[in-house]
């Protein structure tokens, strides 16, 4: 039998069956409370149950000296439910509630899906996990204290692996290491999370998302997020590419359609090849929004690639009507000092 728990001062309630930790039982209702390992190390997730009874699970004593279990105090990630429950905890409504941190990790896989394109899953280490927003990005911190940025492909929700998706810049230090001498089980440290770009979640309004080449991965995180916290609001998105190489995971966001009937996938190709058969929307990617898009006003457009992408959609977004404090962006600079990539 379920338990229902309403987490305080927000009221916010949620059931939770007893075999399902306070923080999974949060995170899987679209709530999110502070924490950094979700396995008892750290101790970022204690919270204070005003009433009810929990299974403590075993909460390391020097994370949770007994003292402050007798007070009430447990580990939102090891604390498991005994009956409904009324919890003091901090929740994170937006990116200001995320302390930044610096970590070190472990590159688990690299994997080439097109010419100029590699995903990259980073492991953190054993205790650590970083807590994010969907569209959020982290940067690289290399020698000289150069930085380079890529936005989190992955939903806080799958945070056992962080995934990015880099494309190769030619001259590139970075990204050109990445496709040249680069390897699994290689160390680098980050700095994160940062960046506003994240899904509004207290609108109703129906989306477009809008993608440019390796854009597609914050617009990847959004979607993913949406899909987890159960979000049926209309979502259309559109990622637009040279060729059908560079739609470099075709399959994906087709499934999210075929799966979700509030989801609707358009590819758009502007330079199809020959050999690419091509019998889909060709043109710039934006301008296949406006085709499809009489008046935008009663929309929210999200939209990641190029400055001249970006700049292009929300100009002409704008002129059909899209309020502009409900455009949000995410813009790929490859010059500034935390480029991507």
């Amino acid at each position: 039998m379920p338990h229902k728990v309403t987490l305080q001062p927000s009221g916010h309630s949620f059931p939770t069956a007893a075999d399902t930790t306070l923080l999974q039982a949060a995170l899987d209702a679209g709530l999110t409370i502070p924490y950094g390992c979700r396995n008892g190390a750290c101790g970022a997730c204690k919270c204070r149950v005003i009433a009810g009874t929990i299974d403590p699970g075993g909460a390391p004593e020097h994370v949770l000296p007994a003292a402050a279990a007798a007070a009430g105090f447990a580990l939102a990630c090891c604390a498991k439910p005994l009956s409904d429950l009324s919890v003091e905890v901090r929740e994170v409504v937006g990116q200001d509630d995320i302390p930044l941190r610096t970590m070190p990790c472990r590159i688990h896989e690299l994997r080439q899906f097109a010419d100029d394109v590699m995903i990259m899953r980073l492991k953190l280490p054993a205790n650590e996990r970083l807590q994010f927003v969907a569209g959020q990005y982290i940067e690289f911190i290399l020698p000289e204290d150069k930085r380079r940025a890529f936005s989190l492909a992955n939903a806080p929700h799958e945070d056992d692996l962080l995934e990015l998706h880099l494309r190769l810049i030619p001259g590139g230090t970075f990204t050109e290491r990445v496709f040249s001498s680069m390897k699994e089980r290689d160390i680098l440290r980050f700095e994160g999370p940062f960046g506003t770009f994240h899904l509004h979640e207290d609108s109703a309004k129906p989306i477009v998302m809008v993608a440019g080449g390796t854009g597609f991965a914050p617009i990847k995180a959004l979607v993913e997020h949406a899909i987890h916290s159960r979000i049926d609001r209309p979502i259309a998105i559109y990622w637009g590419a040279k060729n059908r190489k560079e739609l470099y995971l075709p399959d994906l966001p087709q499934q999210w359609a075929t799966a979700h009937a509030n989801i609707r996938y358009v590819p758009v190709l502007s330079e199809p090849a020959t050999a690419d058969a091509w019998s889909g929307r060709i043109g710039l990617v934006h301008e296949a929004v406006l085709a499809d898009f009489a008046d935008l006003s009663g929309y929210q457009a999200y939209v990641c690639g190029a400055p001249v992408m970006v700049e292009a959609a929300q100009r002409d977004f704008l002129a059909r009507g899209l309020p502009a404090n409900e455009f949000f962006a995410d813009i790929f600079s490859y010059a500034a000092k935390s480029a991507k990539p």
